[in-house]
């Protein structure tokens, strides 16, 4: 307990999934947490949940994509908790499908959401932190920015940008204490899947279940997104203190090199 104890962090996409595992988490963990998300129902009751067990959290409405409006929203947190010690970058979404059905603006969509939203969270982040010395920042990535997938093309194209973008960012901010590393989860089950057949779906028939295509991970399932969750823990905390630049993975063994094994 207390691995983050007295630290600030400011979690995007915290609605759901992994987002709001991770802010949980770190409130949990002693962290003051600002919860951001488009979706303000499922943002608050995030909130509430932490508060119900003894954390300290806020909601911020929030699109990643608003460069106007991400100056009000770091300063609102420097306001509530007075300095920012952790910033994970998580808000994201994905167009499944062949290259084929995707339009122009589902691409580009996606990119402003999974690329821009990460750039916006660092830039900002970063100069909140050198006015306190230093900081931790998140960003999240995937597998599919570690390898090609087939109907995942955009989206692998986005994680796999993001990726470099926080090595780039690491070795510009290593000089001011400030470490960005990538996170980059498996199969997870989160709402994610469920929007596969949405209009930004790609032109998917049917929702993903994520417990089917998790068969096919070495480890045998899909993850849960405390496992995610508990990954961000260690490199928001001091454990991960000589860390920048670096790429945790947590895939089931997905980019180990081979397909599950399987017995008769």
């Amino acid at each position: 307990m207390g691995q983050v104890q007295d630290k600030v962090a400011f979690v995007t996409g915290a609605a759901s999934g992994i987002g709001a595992a991770t802010a949980e988490t770190l409130a949990r963990e002693g962290a003051k947490v600002m919860v951001t998300d488009f979706d303000d129902t499922r943002g608050e009751a995030v909130v509430a949940g932490i508060k119900a067990a003894g954390g300290e959290a806020s909601f911020l409405h929030q699109d990643v994509t608003d460069e106007a409006a991400w100056p009000a929203a770091i300063a609102a947190t420097l306001e509530k908790y007075g300095r920012l010690d952790i910033m994970v970058a998580n808000a994201g979404i994905a167009v499944f499908g062949p290259v084929q059905n995707m339009s122009l603006a589902e691409f580009r969509r996606q990119n402003a959401v999974n690329i821009d939203g990460v750039f916006l969270s660092v830039k900002h982040a970063a100069e909140a932190m050198r006015k306190t010395g230093g900081g931790s920042i998140i960003v999240m990535s995937s597998v599919a920015g570690l390898r090609g997938s087939a109907n995942l093309a955009g989206y692998s194209a986005s994680k796999g940008a993001v990726r470099l973008f926080a090595k780039s960012m690491a070795l510009e901010l290593a000089h001011e204490a400030i470490r960005v590393n990538s996170v980059h989860p498996g199969i997870i089950v989160t709402p994610i899947w469920e929007k596969a057949a949405s209009p930004l779906g790609g032109g998917l028939n049917a929702p993903l279940d994520p417990a089917v295509l998790g068969a096919a991970v070495p480890i045998g399932k899909p993850s849960a997104p405390q496992e995610i969750a508990n990954g961000v823990l260690f490199l928001a905390s001091d454990a991960s203190h000589h860390m920048t630049g670096a790429e945790l993975v947590i895939d089931g063994g997905m980019t180990a090199g081979g397909a599950r094994r399987v017995t008769t």
